[in-house]
């Protein structure tokens, strides 16, 4: 009997479906620990939410007494409760009429192409995950400075790669809910030092303009650049109100400074301050780099060390005991963040499931040019970032890297 689109269906969700499921998160670190859950996940109109309560407030119905005095004033615990949408994310993979075809022929054949494009999916929906973990919603890729002949200029290429589809949004319009695409639909063609080329017309922009995925803007996951601030709404919470809504940020006017162990604990000790616990610091490989040469300097042990939960890295020492020092090659360059992993959860709807409302994930490729013999499925998650304890993290920027 020969393969259909009914047979193929049936191999790729017995197959592949529990191995992307399985293996997506092995293959990150910023994820890796976060705990998943669909506990706090609500269904209303208008969309998927993420809510749970946040304790801002202490009882201040408490105090000392002589005999016969009046007792303390009843008091209550201060909540705010956090609000927010799920982030919709997607992964679509296509074959040709001719590549299913092998299935009749060559069953072998059918099976490494297959295997080839959703190994290769999984690999590029990890490392988006963990390149959107260390962002904001807003999506930034690259910041432009400057405008040339299908070229930008940018102050980092670290989030860019060639082949990429990108958009150009006007940077003053970020917090508008739908960002003013200046020009998009725009492939990155070739990366030279700072300069960013891409194909099709020439579009104008300007220095504060941004570089996000092809229709991201103000799309993707609450991540660490938004959740460990010293200011702004989160999750519906104002720190102009609830003063404590805060996290420790570590700056040196973006002056590049020299790395020491007395700014590391200090950082340590102010989200101590707050009642957090730092549980692992995450960095890049130059900063990894500088804290190596100071602990070389002052001749100290140097060799990687294992931590419990699959962690090795630098052994940075507090009161409290060893605190890994994890490289993350999506951290951002001159930064370390000093995260309470407890504080941090992730809210998901489910895990990564094959799109098949219509009873099969495989679709006929139809656009406005035609119909095609070929066939795309699409993987996708509901998820959020979330933490309960804003002020139980910190980050320290401007470090000069080794």
């Amino acid at each position: 009997m020969p393969a259909t689109l009914t047979t193929v269906n049936a191999i790729l969700k017995e197959v592949y479906e529990d191995q992307i499921r399985d293996q997506l998160q092995s293959e990150t670190v910023g994820f890796k620990r976060i705990e998943r859950t669909s506990e706090g996940v609500t269904n209303e109109v208008g969309g998927k939410y993420v809510t749970f309560p946040v304790r801002t407030k202490r009882n201040a119905g408490v105090g000392a007494r002589n005999e016969m005095e009046a007792l303390p004033s009843p008091g209550q615990q201060g909540y705010q409760a956090a609000r927010v949408s799920l982030k919709y994310q997607y992964g679509a993979v296509q074959l040709t009429g001719q590549t299913i075809e092998l299935a009749d022929s060559n069953f072998q054949a059918f099976a490494s192409a297959l295997d080839q494009e959703i190994e290769g999916l999984k690999s590029d929906l990890a490392k988006d995950q963990n390149r959107q973990f260390y962002g904001t919603n807003t999506g930034i890729l690259a910041n432009i400075t400057a405008d040339g002949s299908n070229t930008v200029t940018v102050t980092s290429t670290q989030y860019l790669e060639v082949g990429q589809f990108i958009d150009v949004v006007d940077g003053t319009t970020l917090a508008n809910a739908t960002p003013t695409v200046k020009f998009g639909s725009r492939t990155i063609t070739l990366i030279t030092g700072s300069v960013v080329t891409y194909d099709g017309a020439d579009g104008t922009a300007v220095s504060g303009d941004k570089i996000v995925r092809q229709g991201d803007a103000n799309r993707e996951l609450t991540g660490l650049a938004q959740i460990v601030a010293a200011s702004g709404t989160l999750y519906n919470i104002n720190p102009a109100t609830d003063q404590y809504w805060v996290s420790t940020v570590d700056s040196n006017s973006g002056v590049n400074r020299s790395l020491s162990e007395g700014l590391m604990i200090a950082n340590v000790d102010n989200a101590r301050r707050q009642g957090g616990k730092t549980s692992v610091i995450f960095t890049n490989l130059g900063v990894r780099r500088a804290y190596f040469n100071l602990l070389t300097q002052q001749r100290r042990f140097t060799d990687t060390k294992e931590f419990d939960g699959g962690f090795s890295g630098l052994a940075f020492s507090t009161d409290r005991g060893d605190v890994p020092v994890v490289v993350d090659m999506d951290c951002p360059f001159n930064t370390m963040y000093f995260l309470d992993e407890k504080q941090l959860k992730l809210y998901r709807e489910s895990e990564w499931t094959w799109m098949n409302r219509d009873g099969s994930q495989w679709q006929r490729v139809i656009t406005s040019s035609g119909s095609f013999d070929a066939y795309a499925a699409t993987l996708f998650m509901y998820e959020e970032l979330g933490t309960h304890k804003r002020n139980a993290h910190a980050v320290m920027q401007d470090i000069t890297e080794g």
